[in-house]
């Protein structure tokens, strides 16, 4: 279930950055204060009244609305400012030499064996937990 999880949020955040990074334009013709055709990618279709001789009688109006996507991904380090690199430089040493490593268990009486049992004490009592 967790493994679904993370797979499902990777690819959620995979095209989160490849649709941030489209750029495409929506072209619309209005007749009017109607809307004729509106299309993503190329030209609207025009519905055929606008008169090519004097633009300004014309009752058709086209809309475009450019929408640009992000261009730069990748920040480089030296375009950042000096407080930015003293704190990333400073982050970097705490989390790589500051912390200490856990993943081995200490075990302080390794070097001891347990006693010897003679009998079985909760036999003997018959004292069991249940």
């Amino acid at each position: 279930m967790k493994k679904a999880f993370q797979h499902s949020i990777s690819v959620a955040m995979a095209l989160l950055v490849l649709f941030s990074t489209f750029s495409f334009t929506v072209d619309k013709h209005f007749c009017g204060s109607f809307l004729v055709d509106k299309a993503i990618f190329s030209e609207a279709k025009t519905c055929g009244m606008e008169m090519e001789t004097s633009a300004e009688d014309s009752c058709c109006t086209n809309e475009k609305l450019a929408i640009e996507g992000q261009d730069e991904l990748k920040h480089q380090f030296d375009s950042l400012d000096l407080d930015q690199q003293v704190f990333l430089a400073g982050f970097a040493y705490s989390y790589i030499f500051v912390l200490e490593d856990y993943s081995r268990e200490i075990t302080p009486f390794r070097d001891y064996s347990p006693p010897l049992l003679v009998s079985d004490i909760q036999l003997e009592g018959q004292v069991f937990l249940i």
